[in-house]
């Protein structure tokens, strides 16, 4: 069993051990992973590079825990949805590959729509 598919089961089984399926529809499982990848994106806001740089030295542990949320909420939509994330993952680097060749991206920050030009 992957890491993936271990994680999913704890998961899930957390959630249906306190019945709370009858809460989890695709729009609220989405609404609550934006909610959580917000809660990553406050622990940089207005911070300068620097600033970020010895905030995280402080709280890597509280970063860790954020992130962990948005896994979680990550996991268990692609489990309601029976999206294999592992499949999904690979498909999806191919096309960012193609989208993204080396020798035009390389070091670049450019979208993919601007790299043809």
């Amino acid at each position: 069993m992957s890491n993936l598919s271990s994680l999913t089961k704890k998961i899930v089984q957390f959630r249906d051990e306190r019945d709370w399926k009858q809460f989890h529809n695709p729009k609220d499982v989405a609404l609550s992973l934006v909610l959580e990848a917000t809660e990553v994106m406050e622990h940089f806001q207005w911070k300068n590079p620097d600033e970020i740089t010895q905030y995280i030295k402080k709280h890597k542990n509280e970063i860790g825990e954020e992130l962990a949320d948005v896994l979680y909420w990550v996991l268990l939509m692609a489990h309601d949805l029976k999206i294999d994330l592992n499949s999904a993952l690979e498909k999806k680097l191919i096309k960012n590959a193609e989208k993204y060749p080396i020798e035009k991206a390389k070091g670049s920050h450019k979208k993919y729509t601007q790299l043809k030009k």
